[in-house]
């Protein structure tokens, strides 16, 4: 068509259920890297086939290499082999498209999105040594004797019998930073039952429950599912009416244990249990856009080729994958950091990142990542 954006269509965009396409990369200076190419259109690949499979998550429909846990390994993953993992490819090609169309039609205008920054803290086990109940307490001095650990049993000791603040209680630390830099927090339970994947304190548990309300009162919170309920969707929904028990509010918000999110199964399971807002969309033991986008956005159910209800919220960084890849060194820490939070503002994205209680604990490792939790805020709103 003359005068107008001639965009070339793949096939994807018009077929039903998946089919395993041949996927060729290409490099070049303006959109990075591109696949679905052609020769004759104004731009040189179907830029929105090519959105749709890399945020719908096509590839995991697919056979594909799964890690130890049997969910979709990040070195399967196009991303990784083509190297633009640490890179939201979809808001780089946006940015190309809408250039394209300015200089085609100059007088087009185009809403400009807004940066933000949503912190999330997962936590697994509220306390270290605090309210366990009698047997685990017991099996962790056993444990404690048997290997040799005198250091953590003194520790333990102190803490159980002595009134000293647990590691993990780093709560009132939170409220008050995160009211400082006015952040955005979700705070994720883990509430399943105690089993091999599950080592979190009982929901029962009062003192537990007292602070579930007490972090409600100043912050969003959501469901943390247990690596059981991935295969026991009533547990899923026993689970979240606990959430919801204890908080008095509606849990819409969730972000799956161990990363376990399966393609579409986690995500159906999710819709039918009532939650809106899901965070699990990224890799727990490499940071970088396993959607390679940076904004949120509905999910596209392929099996019944419809749009959804539940929202994703990709997140790209976590302090356990910031660990690793700085070798714990703080100030290569706060470089990838850095390099992270400048590229989404760039974008106007959604900065999601990942943090543990544990790992702002009370002690020397944990002051150094209380340190790094800070500078990241200060990052933020500069």
């Amino acid at each position: 068509m003359q005068g107008c954006l001639n965009i070339i269509p793949h096939s994807l965009l018009f077929e039903f259920g998946i089919k395993d396409h041949l996927i060729e990369v290409h490099s070049n200076d303006r959109y990075l890297k591109y696949f679905f190419k052609n020769e004759h259109g104004d731009i040189p690949f179907d830029i929105f086939a090519a959105s749709f499979w890399l945020m719908s998550r096509y590839e995991e429909y697919l056979p594909f290499k799964a890690n130890k846990y049997n969910v979709f390994d990040h070195r399967s993953s196009l991303a990784w082999q083509n190297d633009f993992l640490d890179k939201p490819l979809v808001n780089s090609w946006c940015a190309e498209l809408s250039k394209v169309l300015k200089q085609k039609f100059p007088t087009i205008d185009f809403k400009q999105n807004k940066f933000e920054a949503i912190t999330t803290i997962d936590i697994d086990n509220v306390y270290k040594f605090k309210h366990k109940g009698f047997v685990r307490s017991i099996a962790g001095v056993v444990s404690d004797i048997r290997y040799g650990n005198f250091e953590q049993l003194k520790q333990r000791i102190k803490t159980m019998l002595f009134g000293q603040t647990d590691e993990f209680d780093c709560y009132d630390y939170l409220v008050s930073t995160n009211k400082k830099n006015r952040t955005r927090v979700i705070y994720f339970f883990l509430l399943g039952d105690y089993g091999m994947n599950d080592k979190n304190h009982p929901s029962s548990n009062l003192t537990f429950q007292k602070l579930m309300k007490h972090l409600a009162d100043y912050s969003l919170t959501g469901i943390h599912p247990s690596f059981a309920s991935n295969f026991n969707t009533r547990q899923l929904k026993i689970e979240i009416a606990r959430l919801g028990g204890i908080t008095h509010k509606e849990v819409l918000h969730s972000r799956q244990h161990f990363g376990m999110l399966k393609f579409p199964t986690t995500y159906t399971n999710l819709i039918q249990s009532g939650i809106k807002n899901d965070y699990s969309l990224g890799y727990t033991n490499i940071n970088g856009f396993r959607a390679s986008v940076c904004n949120s956005f509905r999910w596209y159910d392929i099996g019944l080729e419809q749009e959804s209800p539940l929202e994703l919220h990709p997140f790209c960084l976590g302090d356990v994958c910031l660990e690793k890849q700085s070798g714990s060194d703080p100030s290569k820490a706060l470089e990838i950091l850095a390099s992270y939070v400048k590229i989404i503002k760039f974008f106007n994205g959604q900065l999601i990142t990942v943090f543990h209680n544990d790992m702002l604990a009370n002690n020397a490792k944990g002051q150094q990542w209380r340190g790094l939790y800070e500078h990241m805020h200060s990052v933020v709103n500069s």
